[in-house]
């Protein structure tokens, strides 16, 4: 009887199973008919070269090409797994980033021009992460809305409340 009662309660609620996550590219989130957008300069990985990206970080921020670019509607709502970089925007007492920009390359809205307003973040979270290398990709799971909002640093086409923050690691194969 309790069997029956357990099958008919999940059966009933399907929201009670917890969906894996989407696992998200970030060529997906930009509409098939979307205009093509010239690439962005290549952020700076030449280490030869990091004097030229601090005195950057001293200058004013570069304007974004395209801030109003078009997003896929159809990913709103949905849990993805989506993996990215961290520009911090707010961070706690405890040193933990709780609000920050997910972008698709180191450096971006730091040391180039912000990408597209489709191929930005924005998420929340209330635990927050310890971001001790800025050059750290991270996994970000949660529901995605395609929603704007805008930072001191860019416009992001998308929104995320951060369920799991995970530091990005490649299968082992």
């Amino acid at each position: 009887m309790r069997r029956l009662l357990f099958i008919l309660l999940l059966s009933a609620s399907p929201s009670l199973w917890a969906a894996e996550p989407r696992l998200l590219t970030w060529e997906e989130m930009i509409p098939p008919d979307a205009p093509a957008v010239a690439p962005v300069t290549a952020p700076i990985h030449d280490m030869s070269k990091l004097s030229d990206a601090l005195a950057m970080e001293a200058a004013p921020a570069a304007r974004q090409s395209e801030p109003h670019a078009p997003v896929v509607k159809a990913l709103d709502g949905k849990q993805v797994r989506l993996p990215g970089y961290i520009v911090p925007l707010e961070v706690s007492e405890e040193g933990r980033v709780t609000e920050f920009l997910l972008v698709p390359y180191f450096g971006a809205c730091i040391h180039v021009p912000p990408p597209p307003s489709n191929q930005i973040v924005h998420v929340t979270s209330e635990l927050g992460v310890k971001v001790d290398e800025l050059y750290q990709p991270y996994w970000i799971e949660g529901p995605m809305q395609a929603k704007s909002s805008t930072s001191e640093l860019a416009e992001a086409g998308y929104q995320m409340q951060a369920d799991k923050i995970l530091v990005y690691e490649l299968p082992e194969s």
